[in-house]
């Protein structure tokens, strides 16, 4: 069974550097079996409804400004799959999945998925987040989503534990990022729900101003089946952004 992970994304120039952080992602790649396509939920598409991906070439989005002329060159050249895109909205029974036939890959899942998988050879898909529904209603659909790795999909939720663009800047991190990127480790160690989805506002306020970086975690721990979480990528950016992955895996 194949995993599904939560990765940490940071910034879209990660898709033109090699670092540390994309090392990590390629390292864990490259221990994974042949797949049959890839299920990605990225904090960078919003949505009024549950809705997928269902274009047969899904075009690369550079959803993003103020960056160097060869970020917006970049293309991925993903392939999709209606086909797959109907099996999946087949196995969900708590929300309608619609389809979209025009949305492309934006930076959340291409940026990452060009280190991990730099020659696309299987269906990229991408999973929306409605802004109107609950944390556990997203939970609840990241469970349901969870046979999908018994059929060869890797389902991968894509944003960040700790992610305040506001007050990033050189140095350590802050206090209230460790403490929360701790707090959310060790529930999800625990496999503690209530504490993943009744975040401490004190904290959460702080990490996290918006929920749209926080929300694909819950889709990655929703797919696990009781695995211990495996994290990778341990280290900050900027004070303000955790780049931590986690990796939920059958030994």
């Amino acid at each position: 069974m194949l995993p599904a992970v939560f990765i940490g994304h940071g910034s879209p120039m990660n898709a033109i550097e090699d670092n540390s952080f994309t090392q990590g992602w390629r390292k864990f790649a490259d221990k994974l079996p042949p797949l049959k396509g890839i299920l990605v939920i990225s904090a960078h598409w919003e949505t009024e409804g549950t809705f997928i991906t269902a274009s047969k070439k899904p075009e690369t989005i550079h959803d993003f400004y103020g960056f160097p002329k060869e970020l917006y060159d970049v293309p991925y050249p993903a392939i999709g799959s209606p086909e797959l895109a109907l099996k999946i909205r087949s196995i969900v029974s708590s929300v309608n999945v619609g389809f979209d036939h025009d949305r492309g890959l934006d930076h959340g899942t291409w940026s990452v998925l060009m280190k991990m998988f730099p020659k696309p050879i299987v269906p990229i898909l991408q999973l929306s987040l409605d802004i109107n529904m609950s944390f556990e209603q997203h939970l609840t659909l990241g469970k349901q989503l969870r046979p999908l790795r018994e059929k060869g999909i890797l389902i991968i939720g894509s944003g960040n534990i700790v992610h305040n663009l506001r007050l990033m800047r050189p140095g350590q991190p802050f206090p209230f990022a460790l403490e929360f990127d701790k707090y959310v480790k060790d529930n999800l160690l625990f496999r503690d729900e209530k504490a993943l989805i009744d975040l401490p506002a004190r904290l959460a306020e702080k990490a996290m101003p918006t929920s749209e970086h926080y929300l694909p975690l819950l889709y990655a721990f929703g797919a696990s089946d009781g695995e211990k979480p495996e994290f990778f990528n341990e280290e900050f950016f900027m004070c303000s952004l955790s780049m931590a992955c986690v990796s939920f895996q059958k030994p």
